[in-house]
């Protein structure tokens, strides 16, 4: 037994990405911040180093929380997430201020943990339906030829051709007697049936085969079939509590959903949407769900990410009136989920002692130290993100996989547009950018985002009815779009 979870913990390490290639993957959508970055590439590998102790020493090994300090903007919760989707691992990204202490108005903190436990089944749910998507496939293709062509009842088809049924199908163009024959038999009672005959049987199949190729040639998409899709209705009951929903952990939809009969009803869409919907109802037949919660909670317990931002909104201790008095009290309802406790959730018990939490605020009233000492303890690593410069911003718009000026030269291209953006005008943006931070307020690479939106605002509005297909955005372009931002002292009345 020793044996297998040495070689599982092996091969855990061997896969996992070292520090500097977790680095070098978050610089390709994060401009600086090295400090930021190689704090959490450690704390990542710390975790697959933890997997290889032994087991003893494994609950032991406490995670490296970390606090992020830095004003907004400056790329605090874009690598909390980059580096969540870089190991696919649960992540959730929630606020501390919208908790509050148990007796006030407001969300419990365990429901962060809720939440993430929901998201985690959600994704090895989606994880799952790609493994068996296949096989899903496959029984979609027999569900949908047994609704076009059900199995052959031949004295009830003979009596369907002497009384002349019928039969419309534009999509088929000209047809067989066979297949004719085998939709005319749609029409009758399924009860009424005789035995088959090996000849009437092989005839069927052939006519089946026909319709299976013509299903995958994608030749009758259009064709509008009737098929019964599952329909489970759940009455809708509504709870006044005053301490919160989440409190009561009660999952009203799967526990009436147990109770009440399945039911179907009766569609008729075209093919092409009718396969969606079966191979979705076919992919959850497949998918075992103990097996899904199972992996999930694992997930969540062993490499979940919670981003906790905000921190500083309560990182005060002096009993006050008004919205503050339950600052301390969210301090002391956060401390036991971080210091590791089991939440009860609909999937069970979540033990949180080895999720990682990372806490980020700006930190411009408050500071670290005002947090409660218990709460400071758990958050060993403290991180501080410089504020970005004009240097960083023209870094921000031109390197990253997904910088602005590519996202707009791109969806300018969906018009026939070609935009060439030169580089005394990515200049000029971040030299505006960077002075108006620093003249109103300082809200980092968001500010980009606001310059380029007007910058762009009257290129975007017109381009459907533009006759040039070429343009070349330089300075002078940009100081002309820009012209009221730079005249005016006011800038916070034209950018926010």
């Amino acid at each position: 037994m020793s044996t297998l979870n040495s070689s599982s913990s092996q091969k855990t390490l061997a896969d996992a990405l070292t520090p500097k290639q977790i680095v070098e993957e978050l610089d390709k959508y994060i401009i600086g911040q090295a400090e930021a970055k190689r704090s959490v590439a450690v704390a990542l590998r710390n975790r697959a180093r933890r997997q290889m102790l032994e087991d003893d020493m494994r609950d032991e090994v406490a995670p490296k929380n970390i606090i992020m300090i830095g004003t907004t903007g400056v790329g605090k919760t874009e690598i909390a997430r980059r580096l969540a989707r870089l190991v696919e691992a649960p992540f959730i990204k929630v606020e501390a201020s919208k908790y509050t202490e148990v007796g006030y108005v407001g969300r419990d903190v365990e429901s962060m943990i809720r939440d993430l436990a929901d998201l985690a089944v959600n994704m090895v749910k989606s994880e799952q339906a790609e493994i068996v998507k296949e096989k899903a496939l496959e029984l979609t293709e027999e569900r949908l030829l047994d609704f076009l062509i059900p199995p052959p009842r031949p004295k009830i088809a003979a009596e369907s051709v002497e009384r002349g049924v019928e039969i419309t199908d534009e999509a088929e163009g000209d047809m067989s007697d066979e297949e004719r024959l085998a939709l005319a038999v749609q029409q009758f009672d399924p009860t009424e049936r005789s035995e088959i005959s090996e000849q009437e049987q092989e005839r069927y199949q052939r006519t089946r085969e026909k319709f299976r190729q013509r299903l995958r040639d994608e030749k009758l998409e259009d064709k509008p079939i009737e098929i019964n899709v599952s329909n489970r209705t759940v009455p809708f009951v509504e709870i006044f509590s005053p301490s919160g929903i989440e409190e009561m952990d009660i999952n009203l939809k799967d526990m009436f959903g147990s109770i009440l009969p399945k039911q179907e009803k009766k569609r008729r869409v075209p093919i092409s949407e009718a396969r969606q919907i079966l191979a979705q109802e076919e992919a959850e037949k497949l998918i075992d769900m103990d097996n899904v919660v199972s992996e999930a909670v694992a997930r969540v317990e062993n490499s979940g990410i919670v981003f906790l931002d905000e921190i500083d909104k309560i990182a005060g201790r002096e009993s006050k009136s008004g919205p503050d008095v339950s600052r301390e009290g969210v301090q002391r309802d956060i401390l036991p989920i971080i210091e590791g406790s089991t939440v009860m959730t609909k999937h069970g018990m979540v033990r949180t002692d080895h999720i990682l939490f990372i806490a980020s605020g700006a930190f411009h009233v408050s500071k670290p130290s005002d947090l409660i000492p218990e709460l400071q303890g758990r958050f060993p690593i403290r991180v501080e993100l410089k504020s970005l410069n004009e240097a960083d911003f023209i870094r921000i718009l031109t390197e990253p996989k997904n910088a602005l000026e590519k996202q707009y030269i791109a969806m300018l291209k969906t018009e026939g547009i070609d935009v060439t953006i030169t580089e005394d005008a990515i200049d000029q943006i971040a030299a505006l950018a960077f002075q108006v931070n620093e003249s109103v307020e300082d809200i980092g690479a968001r500010r980009l985002h606001t310059i380029m939106e007007k910058l762009f605002d009257e290129l975007s509005f017109n381009a459907p009815d533009l006759e040039e297909k070429s343009i070349t955005i330089n300075a002078d372009y940009v100081t002309d779009q820009l012209s009221e931002i730079v005249r005016d002292e006011d800038i916070s009345k034209y950018i926010l």
